[in-house]
């Protein structure tokens, strides 16, 4: 059965959880992760590579190890460092590690000191005291583990919009071979650009829809077949991601694209306008008594009780179908309005490609412009850059400036904002800087009041540009940290600078409903990529989904504008 780069890179994320808890090698450790990391965000599968008898330790982070584990696992299903490490260890404690906030080493600790093994012996542990006397975790701690385990216990398992996406394009394009079919698209919370996605609801227009259910459950990454009929049937994949697939006829593809793609709440709402008007909306139409009147296209759905079309990514209730009605929806910014990127990582600090390497990936990716932001001194695990090495940096992307190389490089550093508020490398050198990237990277369990002010304070430094991924969260394994964002926004309006939306799918940050305030604010967003790598720009387009739910339009957006009028932006912030 084929094996895609996030089954590989899950394999070693797990080994390099594992062995974090053993305590085995740091080096180690970060290998793993740094080759999960490559494979994730490979443009491409590893499978198709290899088959092509291409030499993948080309590709950063992956050297002759790793290499011939990627061979082993595509070759057997199976990796057998990993089968000697979930022997040696409890069944279930990497279960643990999917909770938010325990990390490998909490966990580690949780195990060698309390000998916890799993959700309920936690759950003991928490409930008697015990977990806040142990060295680096304390009585918040402790409450926050019990929160975790309830939210765990009431939720089902989640995917990351990309993550699903990985799924979900090769299954449309299966579903496509199948006899007769016209069309195909995903429908539910991944049309609607969420950041996470429980299931994918696929609808097909197809002449026979028998023989399409057959090639589905047919298809070689179904780990269990649900239900199946004539017109619809439900499987569970090998990676856990449940998938409905429904042939619908052509004259109701429009109402069910309507139907499944949701939210639930915008539906209920547009329902209710349709029953005062005598009228009722379901998967097969628009229906006045029997007569269906409207139901081809979405289009016409919405026209039936005059509204215009929504996009899918409005859809959730928040005031969309009231600035419907009004003439009021926003344009929403496309993926072709970006002009530039302004974060991004070369191999100076954590990335792993050289400012020529990067820029040439960036320019393919349509993009005029791209600022340089490797880490500041303080982020010392991604060898971040001291003023001395900096200022290296700064005369090696004038020299680059100089030639013509199609694109212009800024010259920025991601600094750390310290607990107090300043920035981690003096100010003679941040003001040779085309813009400075503030952000958090320690600390993350300050107080409300004293998170938010530190971030005021960072921001009021004379040289701050952008705030970097401004909440701080990891999704699935880091909560945002407790932060004032309505203060934060307003402040960022009245001090004249910016705030990032980190287009990276493990962060989405900012939150669509802060895109949402932020534009109401006035406060300009830029959607970068925050790569580390050439492969990395294409998390644009996820940033641009979060944007999109957020409302924002292309003048709310930073980096749509052409580079002197961006250059203008950035020194207004000084």
């Amino acid at each position: 059965m084929p094996v895609h780069n996030e089954d590989i890179a899950a394999v070693f994320d797990e080994i390099a959880d594992l062995l974090e808890i053993e305590g085995d090698n740091p080096f180690r450790i970060r290998a793993y992760r740094n080759g999960a990391r490559t494979l994730r965000e490979l443009g491409q599968d590893v499978r198709t590579l290899v088959e092509r008898g291409e030499d993948i330790t080309r590709l950063a982070g992956i050297g002759k190890n790793l290499a011939a584990k990627i061979h082993e696992i595509l070759a057997t299903g199976h990796c057998r460092t990993l089968d000697k490490l979930r022997r040696r260890l409890p069944a279930d404690l990497a279960e643990l590690l999917k909770l938010p906030g325990l990390g490998p080493k909490r966990v580690h600790a949780l195990f060698h000191e309390l000998d916890i093994h799993n959700h309920e012996q936690l759950e003991r542990a928490a409930r008697d005291g015990l977990i806040q006397h142990l060295p680096g975790f304390g009585a918040k701690t402790e409450a926050r583990i019990l929160a975790a385990l309830q939210a765990h216990a009431d939720t089902g398992r989640r995917f990351k919009l990309a993550v699903a996406g990985r799924y979900a394009e090769p299954l449309v394009a299966y579903l496509k071979t199948a006899p007769g079919v016209r069309k195909v698209e995903v429908a539910g919370s991944f049309r609607r650009c969420r950041e996470t996605v429980g299931d994918l609801d696929i609808l097909v227009i197809a002449r026979h829809g028998r023989r399409v259910i057959e090639h589905f459950v047919a298809y070689d990454e179904v780990e269990s077949v649900l239900s199946s009929g004539t017109t619809r049937a439900t499987v569970v994949l090998r990676s856990g991601l449940q998938v409905d697939v429904r042939v619908v006829a052509a004259v109701s593809y429009g109402a069910a694209l309507y139907y499944f793609t949701g939210s639930r709440s915008h539906n209920i709402a547009v329902r209710s306008i349709a029953r005062r008007q005598g009228l009722k909306i379901n998967e097969y139409g628009v229906f006045r008594e029997n007569q269906r009147i409207a139901g081809r296209s979405e289009e016409e759905v919405f026209a039936s009780v005059g509204l215009p079309w929504i996009p899918p990514e409005l859809r959730e209730n928040r005031g969309e179908i009231e600035a419907a009605h009004a003439g009021l929806l926003p344009t929403l910014v496309e993926a072709g309005d970006l002009r530039g990127d302004l974060h991004a990582h070369t191999n100076a600090s954590d990335g792993h490609q050289s400012i020529q390497i990067m820029a040439a990936a960036a320019r393919k990716h349509g993009l005029e412009y791209l600022a340089i932001t490797d880490h500041s001194r303080r982020l010392t695990v991604a060898h971040g850059l001291d003023s001395r090495r900096l200022l290296a940096q700064m005369e090696s992307i004038d020299a680059f400036n100089a030639g013509d190389h199609g694109i212009t490089l800024l010259k920025g550093s991601e600094v750390d904002i310290l607990e107090d508020g300043s920035l981690d490398l003096p100010d003679p050198v941040l003001q040779r800087l085309d813009i400075v990237i503030g952000a958090v990277h320690s600390r993350f369990d300050l107080t409300r009041a004293k998170q938010t002010r530190r971030i005021l304070r960072a921001m009021d430094h004379p040289v701050f540009t952008l705030l970097a991924h401004p909440g701080g969260r990891l999704i699935g394994r880091r909560e945002p940290y407790d932060v004032d964002m309505a203060r934060i926004i307003h402040h960022a309006r009245e001090r004249g600078c910016f705030l990032e939306l980190n287009a990276h799918p493990d962060r989405l940050d900012l939150l669509d409903t802060h895109c949402q305030l932020a534009r109401e604010e006035g406060v300009l967003i830029s959607i970068n990529s925050d790569a580390h790598s050439s492969l990395d720009f294409d998390n644009l387009r996820f940033g641009i989904g979060q944007a999109r739910r957020g409302w924002l339009e292309k003048q709310d957006v930073l980096n749509t504008r052409p580079l002197r009028e961006l250059r203008q932006l950035l020194a207004a912030t000084r």
